[in-house]
């Protein structure tokens, strides 16, 4: 199976990208926010791949991060939810405003993906709510800042968002980090809604 692709830009297309790797040209389907973030035709270029192979074909996806694919297997879980309908909602969201979506049970973010209508979103928001696992790390330069976020005596915006982050899939010490940097983004005074937002904005760093 193909992980990974690296070679030149060749050509685009409305939903994929051909890209040359030593003289073979791979033809690879890419969300609409990953092709506009790729560089001009005769360009160096690399990609993650899911290589989905079916009896009759065998279809590439690319995309820009490891964690972007993690979150294109992850959409593919949820009920009704094809490999067509993952890349528009990668196409429409950004990894973390999807997982801010999916924290805050945001359906009304993640129907703004077209084909997406609102029981798909509910699905999304209600099934991944448990699944969705740490995809990245934490800027090692915020991890020290985790002492400062002391659940029993910070206060209840902090401690529920810390609690919010762990019951998506990050580990404590991971989630008081983002937290603690969250703070100092925001300020003292920021509810639990902009916290987490903010701190899942530091984990996708």
């Amino acid at each position: 199976m193909i992980g990974k692709l690296k070679g030149f830009i060749d050509s685009y297309a409305d939903d994929y990208v051909i890209l040359d790797v030593g003289g073979v040209g791979y033809q690879v389907h890419c969300s609409a926010r990953t092709l506009q973030a790729l560089p001009a035709p005769g360009e160096p270029a690399t990609l993650a791949i899911e290589t989905h192979v079916r009896e009759d074909q065998i279809k590439l996806f690319g995309f820009a991060s490891d964690a972007e694919r993690e979150w294109f297997r992850l959409l593919q879980t949820v009920q009704g939810v094809g490999a067509k309908v993952a890349l528009a909602v990668l196409g429409t969201l950004k990894p973390s405003e999807l997982a801010t979506a999916i924290a805050t049970r945001d359906k009304a973010m993640v129907a703004r993906t077209p084909g997406v209508g609102p029981k798909v979103a509910e699905r999304i928001v209600t099934e991944l709510k448990d699944k969705a696992p740490a995809f990245a790390d934490v800027d090692p330069g915020v991890v020290h800042l985790a002492g400062a976020v002391d659940e029993k005596r910070a206060p209840k915006p902090v401690a529920d968002a810390v609690s919010a982050l762990v019951n998506l899939g990050y580990g404590q010490p991971q989630a008081a980090a983002a937290i603690a940097a969250a703070v100092q983004h925001a300020g003292e005074g920021a509810d639990t809604a902009a916290l987490i937002r903010q701190g899942l904005k530091e984990l996708a760093k």
